[in-house]
């Protein structure tokens, strides 16, 4: 996907935001007071249609239309379950890896994620001090970021396996629809996530028809904005394929958020198996930034799509005339 198609993309997200800011509301709102036919009227259900109808789509938003506000409630009162990839980055001292797992502990947190793709031992060993520090009972998932080919993924993950991995993310090229397969039938019980740099809502069509993944990973700006994923949301509960969103760039947790709750709120009415991920950087650039609690991101009350930066920050980053590019030497 080339940059003129990703700038397109932003700015269909923007309409969205604007449509949202003017109605009063925060977009995961906003598309719950949608009706039905409106939503399917956002959906371009062409060349995927042989995988969900838009008749089938139609049945899933009815289903539970009568008990949104539950789950709102719900929303309000819980929050969505995260995870966080901030306790096992690459380049990280064994004793900071492990007082950042005690750390997340003690707040709250239940899932994690370690990057793996390195040198093999070196990756066994930092699994086990994350699994060490978190105790049997926690989730931890592994992203492997597109390192390896599909023979060996299956034999890395494989090696892994010890650890009890919830899954493994991108284990080989995000293109590779029936390489996905073959590792996730060769790695099972572990699952397979993927869909972070999946461009558009036919590759994930596929990869769900191929049986090539159990975790969907949406991306709030990588597709085309808030349509394509709405797309990708109907396919993925016709599948019966749980929808674990990235975020793990800058603004992409403020995004990602308002999906993740419409996809409970409206689409799969779960959130069994599902969580949210969370990087704890670079937020306090944002006006209206996402809220976590006891590992959970909280319901967004602004109205808007909760992406808009302080202009003191575009400012200061503005290329190239900012005041941070001016003290580059």
């Amino acid at each position: 996907m080339g940059v003129s198609l990703l700038s397109a993309w932003a700015l269909v997200n923007a309409l969205w935001d604007l449509w949202a800011r003017a109605e009063g509301k925060p977009l995961w709102q906003l598309l719950s007071d949608l009706d039905t036919e409106q939503l399917l009227s956002a959906v371009e259900f062409q060349y995927i249609d042989d995988a969900l109808t838009r008749e089938e789509a139609r049945e899933i938003l009815e289903a539970g239309r009568a008990t949104r506000a539950d789950r709102i409630a719900l929303l309000e009162r819980d929050g969505y379950p995260a995870y966080t990839t901030s306790v096992g980055w690459f380049g990280f001292s064994d004793e900071k890896i492990r007082t950042l797992s005690r750390a997340a502990l003690a707040e709250g947190w239940t899932h994690f994620k370690l990057k793996v793709g390195g040198d093999p031992a070196n990756d066994l060993r930092r699994g086990r001090l994350v699994r060490e520090e978190i105790g049997p009972h926690s989730k931890l998932m592994m992203d492997a970021n597109q390192k390896w080919g599909v023979e060996e993924a299956i034999q890395r993950t494989r090696e892994l396996s010890e650890l009890d991995p919830w899954w493994m993310e991108e284990p080989t090229n995000p293109d590779d629809i029936l390489g996905h397969a073959r590792i996730r039938a060769a790695v099972k019980p572990v699952r397979i996530a993927t869909g972070e740099h999946c461009h558009n809502r036919i590759m994930f069509k596929q990869l769900m028809q191929a049986g090539a993944i159990d975790v969907c990973q949406i991306d709030s700006c990588r597709v085309a904005g808030v349509n394509e994923n709405l797309a990708i949301m109907l396919m993925a509960a016709k599948f019966g394929i749980p929808v674990c969103p990235h975020a793990g760039g800058v603004g992409l947790c403020e995004y990602v958020q308002h999906l993740a709750m419409f996809d409970y709120i409206a689409i799969s009415r779960t959130m069994q198996d599902r969580v949210i991920e969370f990087v704890d950087h670079l937020h306090e650039h944002f006006v209206d930034p996402v809220r976590i609690r006891n590992g959970r991101y909280l319901l967004p009350t602004q109205p808007g799509y909760s992406i808009e930066i302080f202009e003191s920050t575009l400012s200061r980053y503005n290329f190239p005339n900012g005041e941070v590019w001016n003290q580059v030497e």
